[in-house]
């Protein structure tokens, strides 16, 4: 999705080249209406869509799609990145961009199972408390004191990790191969920006927080809950 014509075609070159099969939209509803017909494996997304602008379409694409989400914006800004993240985008790139890295995000992503295609139903788990917040695997569920935490894919994958091996505590390295995939193209700045996220919709305080801890010189534990 991308309203810059030239850009559009840029992209769509490059993908074309790469060989895949691309279909484009120069705004985030027809954007959607294509992703619902075509079931794309990647999208890739650009923030600044006239009408419906990317983070808003990206939120409504990850109430039916699983593709990977690649956003671009015209400006490197931390800000943009959070929203992005947190609206479900599984990488950024800011333009202009190279060509090579362009490509090797794209394969990157892609060298990543689909889950929603390729994994299997799992056994279900037994649910696991921690104070107010029990967080349910099985139907990738987390409820604070009763209420449904309205998680992104990515912040219930970090949280799942955390409260499946609460002693353990996992560096950001191990955090980003556990949730991302030991594929993933990028820094573990992100899992940081997650971890934000995430201790904000859980109500923690990153200078005192309850369940996601901070190990200092290693990064991040579960806690025992309040």
């Amino acid at each position: 999705m991308e309203d810059t014509p030239s850009a559009r075609m840029l992209v769509t070159a490059l993908l074309t080249q790469q060989g895949f099969a691309v279909e484009t939209a120069e705004n985030g509803e027809s954007g959607l209406d294509a992703a619902r017909t075509f079931d794309p494996e990647l999208i890739v997304l650009d923030i600044g869509l006239p009408g419906t602008d990317g983070f808003t379409a990206c939120r409504s694409l990850r109430e039916f799609s699983d593709a990977y989400v690649l956003m671009l914006t015209a400006q490197d800004s931390e800000l943009d990145k959070v929203i992005g993240f947190d609206a479900g985008a599984d990488d950024y790139i800011t333009k202009p961009f190279s060509t090579p890295e362009f490509i090797a995000r794209v394969h990157a992503m892609l060298r990543r199972p689909r889950r929603m295609q390729t994994e299997p139903a799992p056994e279900p788990e037994p649910v696991r408390a921690f104070g107010g917040l029990v967080v349910d695997p099985g139907a990738r569920e987390a409820r604070l004191d009763g209420a449904v935490v309205n998680l992104t894919r990515r912040e219930f994958d970090l949280l799942d990790v955390l409260s499946g091996s609460p002693r353990v505590a996992f560096t950001r390295s191990q955090l980003l191969e556990r949730v991302w995939g030991e594929n993933w193209f990028g820094d573990d700045h992100l899992v940081g920006v997650h971890v934000s996220n995430l201790r904000r919709k859980l109500g923690d305080d990153g200078r005192n927080p309850h369940f996601v801890l901070t190990v200092r010189g290693i990064g991040f534990r579960m806690g025992p809950g309040r």
